[in-house]
């Protein structure tokens, strides 16, 4: 069986690569930075109109009609560009939330108490249920209209350690369960067809988007070690360093296997594997890419700073790694079932993995 990329689907890639450089290049980057993260609306409306958020609504339905590992494509560029904003909870609600597949609204969601990013800016909110236990599965409610408005006079502002990131603390539950309740009946839509899904794709399109952060930080490293000198010498002839970028390359590789092979199956225990490989190789790519730059790494004008702070987040999002580790510990030791290779059994809990 042929797991290589098609020529479609690598052009899919090398057109989103494109995109994001034509309208979202370092200078946008900072531009958003200054911004605390405030969301730029053309771009937001650009990407609707190339399909991003459309990629896997039916042709019928005036999407694209392609699938999920053509949608890991899309958002591992997504993550190699930094590009902000509620990616995937848009993506996930086109054809659910009226104008998300356009581009045209901004759809954030909730899961569990963790925090909201671009709360203040969204059109819609996404209510998905807390983690579900093993094998479970989760739907989502969104919230628009009055019961949005209650929604966001509920929330409070957190400090977010990512500055493309701002995000709010999540009202109560009960709060949330009042909102959905008193909502007037058009406000709120259920979403059966993602109600099997949801959480699972929304992990793993989140794990590509760190499997595109862990790939730039390598190449970022990679080039540096090769054109600062030190002692006469490129950084990058001393064993150390070399070390450290083959140990990076090392950690992405499997990631993105996982994170393809996750796509193509779609199973929620690859999906775990996936998204804890994913973490680890982009926060840990992001330390090491930041040492190998040395003092100007630290320094708040490179971008190194951006990744690992995202990835941070990221890590803390729908899937965390504790969440991941006992759905992996569950299928391993269920009755009759054996162990899958994509489940890595024993890994460590990576530092920025959260709690579940």
């Amino acid at each position: 069986m042929d797991f290589q990329l098609s020529d479609d689907q690598r052009a899919l890639r090398s057109g989103m690569r494109d995109l994001l450089g034509a309208v979202f290049d370092r200078d946008r980057l900072r531009a958003a930075v200054e911004r605390d993260g405030a969301l730029d609306r053309s771009l937001w409306r650009e990407l609707g109109a190339a399909g991003f958020f459309a990629l896997r609504l039916p042709e019928e339905a005036g999407g694209v009609g392609l699938g999920l590992p053509e949608a890991v494509l899309l958002f591992e560029e997504a993550g190699r560009a930094l590009l902000p904003g509620p990616l995937v909870a848009t993506h996930l609600a086109a054809g659910l939330v009226k104008g998300a597949a356009e581009g045209e609204a901004v759809v954030t969601a909730v899961a569990g108490e963790l925090p909201v990013a671009h709360l203040a800016e969204a059109d819609a909110v996404l209510v998905v249920g807390a983690e579900p236990p093993a094998g479970e599965a989760t739907g989502a409610e969104s919230l628009t209209g009055e019961a949005l408005r209650a929604f966001v006079v509920a929330a409070r502002p957190v400090r977010s350690m990512d500055p493309l990131t701002p995000l709010h603390c999540a009202p109560a539950a009960s709060v949330r369960t009042r909102a959905v309740a008193e909502r007037a009946p058009a406000a709120t839509e259920r979403t059966p067809a993602h109600a099997g899904r949801f959480r699972f794709e929304a992990a793993l399109l989140t794990a590509a988007e760190q499997l595109g952060s862990a790939a730039r930080t390598t190449e970022a490293a990679v080039q540096h070690a090769g054109s600062r000198e030190q002692f006469g010498s490129p950084v990058g002839a001393f064993q150390a360093v070399k070390h450290l970028c083959a140990d990076m390359l090392a950690r992405t590789e499997p990631a993105r296997a996982a994170v393809y092979a996750a796509a193509v199956t779609g199973d929620p225990v690859e999906i775990a594997a996936a998204k804890l490989l994913a973490d680890e190789a982009a926060v840990r790519n992001a330390r090491d890419c930041l040492q190998i730059h040395g003092g100007m790494g630290f320094t708040w004008e490179a971008d190194v700073h951006l990744h690992l702070k995202r990835a941070w987040l990221r890590a803390a999002s729908w899937l965390t790694g504790a969440g991941a580790e006992e759905l992996l510990a569950a299928d391993l030791g269920a009755p009759g079932r054996l162990p899958r290779s994509s489940a890595p059994p024993g890994r460590p809990v990576p530092e920025a993995g959260g709690g579940g």
